[in-house]
């Protein structure tokens, strides 16, 4: 892991899409295409909103996909991953190529989550946009997390931390409103990335940080696999950086002003 930190979440999340930003053109000069993953929550709204702001991308020569979806839950619900990533990303892009959503509230969900992973083993991914959540899971494989399932994408349990997440970030009237099922992209799947670009501000991240980037690698801190991650780059702010050591905090990249 490299860490980023910079003093604002703004100035995070416009870093944390530039660095996103170059590999996807990278990928279009190499390969005439890019495959990207989107992460959705509060986490993600100044990368986002900075990331569909960059300048000479060919936006008609990406795919995208998204980590995760609520399972039984319409796309018009205000908590939807899909309305979150049409509100805030396709719909500022209209030469897209294509974005492949995860239908959560399919009808038979083995079809689609089946459905959903083979397009995404057809097209091998070159940026993942992601964020750590307060229980460190990665995208949502909350902890215990399976390192070795090789799915695409699987049916996972949403335990109580990460259901007070969502809540608290106001998704949800009631704690009880919040799903306890979703489809989530699996650990294996996101470590098969070319790039992971993790965006993840604000105070009540830094234990999951310090965690994440110092603790072991376990399964009961899903996100410290990306330790073991080529190319994984980490953009915090003070809040989230403040429980991290010295010597993390010394290898630093920061804001040049």
């Amino acid at each position: 892991m490299k860490l980023h930190l910079y003093p604002t979440k703004s100035a995070l999340g416009e870093a944390a899409a530039a660095m996103g930003a170059q590999a996807i053109r990278d990928a279009i000069a190499a390969k005439g295409r890019a495959r990207i993953i989107i992460a959705t929550g509060a986490s993600q709204f100044e990368m986002l909103d900075a990331l569909v702001r960059e300048p000479d991308i060919d936006w008609s020569k990406v795919t995208g996909f998204h980590l995760d979806e609520y399972i039984g839950m319409s796309d018009r619900h205000p908590a939807s991953f899909r309305r979150y990533l049409r509100e805030r990303f396709t719909s500022k892009l209209p030469t897209l190529g294509a974005f492949h959503f995860i239908e959560g509230d399919a009808r038979d969900l083995k079809a689609e989550v089946s459905r959903i992973g083979d397009l995404v083993k057809a097209h091998p991914i070159d940026v993942t946009f992601a964020g750590i959540g307060e229980n460190g899971h990665l995208a949502f494989n909350d902890p215990p997390a399976d390192f070795n399932v090789d799915d695409p994408y699987i049916v996972v349990q949403l335990d109580d931390v990460c259901r007070r997440q969502q809540f608290g970030e106001g998704w949800f009237p009631t704690f009880d409103d919040v799903p306890q099922t979703a489809i989530s992209m699996s650990i294996r799947q996101i470590m098969a990335s070319d790039l992971v670009v993790l965006s993840v501000p604000d105070a009540r991240k830094a234990d999951a940080v310090q965690k994440a980037l110092e603790g072991p690698v376990t399964p009961a801190c899903p996100a410290s696999i990306l330790q073991r991650h080529p190319a994984c780059h980490v953009f915090l702010d003070p809040a989230s950086a403040g429980k991290l050591s010295s010597t993390s905090l010394l290898g630093a990249d920061r804001d040049p002003e």
